[in-house]
């Protein structure tokens, strides 16, 4: 499928009636589950992807190489549209994030997320104009072959300020941004303003506002297009390991081993997109 026509199949989930749900995968088992499952959609998860590796997120730990193969396979091994979670873009220039664009249409993407965060613990959100400035570069190498999301991290970088997220939010649409995402706004009247000052762009949500975790229909009935989940199914799938573990400490071997049967997942993985 060639990357206008990816562009397009990913997009209509957008724009119908009731949006879409997209659950992050992190390894092959787990994207073809969602896919067997029937979500129309996937994304990658910087978080799982560099926690399985054993590294930090958001620290430039992970490769645009590593994601890249991890998001290409996801890809190949579903068949579905691939939304892919890269962080800044993978460089320090426009340049850059449009390089890692081209990559991402090249590796069978659908889509793919550039924050506004620098990987910098000391100034974790770039300033304003260098942020629109990776969007504008992202949107221009895009060329209607992969969906763009704009992305900035405000609210997780501790920067509680709805006006310059929306702020941010609006320049990144207007420099032609298929989807706009705020993590955790505070309140479901917060999203509703960022919903309402982008219209007609969609917006993503991962999961829900900060002060509540609200149902598909809540978040819908306020107009968001894409809910996604980010790290959350990974953490529940760790915590249930941990639970495990657990048990196991305890010399508890039959709550230790309980989970998918072998049979399930062989059939998951025998699964062609």
């Amino acid at each position: 499928m060639s990357g206008s026509e990816l562009y397009e199949r990913f997009m209509a989930l957008h724009t119908r009636e009731g949006g879409l749900v997209m659950p992050n995968a992190w390894d092959g088992l787990s994207a073809q589950l969602f896919a067997d499952s029937g979500f129309e959609a996937i994304a990658t998860s910087s978080f799982a992807l560099a926690a399985s590796l054993g590294r930090l997120d958001g620290r430039h730990h992970v490769s645009r190489g590593e994601h890249l193969e991890h998001a290409g396979l996801l890809a190949r091994l579903t068949g579905l549209p691939v939304n892919g979670d890269f962080e800044d873009g993978y460089g320090d220039t426009p340049e850059d994030v449009a390089g890692t664009v081209n990559a991402a249409v090249d590796s069978g993407l659908a889509g793919i997320g550039i924050e506004d965060t620098s990987g910098d613990p000391d100034r974790p959100i770039r300033d304003f104009d260098e942020a629109v400035a990776r969007v504008r570069a992202a949107v221009t190498a895009a060329k209607g072959r992969i969906v763009v999301t704009g992305r900035t991290d405000n609210y997780l970088q501790g920067r509680p300020d709805l006006e310059d997220t929306i702020r941010r939010l609006t320049a990144f649409a207007e420099v032609g941004a298929d989807v706009v995402f705020a993590p955790f706004p505070p309140d479901l009247d917060s999203l509703g303003a960022i919903v309402a000052a982008v219209a007609p762009t969609p917006v993503n949500v991962l999961i829900s506002p900060a002060d509540a975790v609200r149902s598909v229909a809540e978040l819908r009935a306020v107009g968001v297009c894409r809910i996604s989940l980010g790290p959350a199914l990974y953490a529940h799938a760790m915590g249930a390991l941990d639970d495990a573990v657990t048990a196991l400490l305890r010399g508890d071997l039959a709550d230790a081993t309980t989970g998918m049967d072998f049979e399930r997942m062989g059939t998951l993985l025998n699964r062609r997109g």
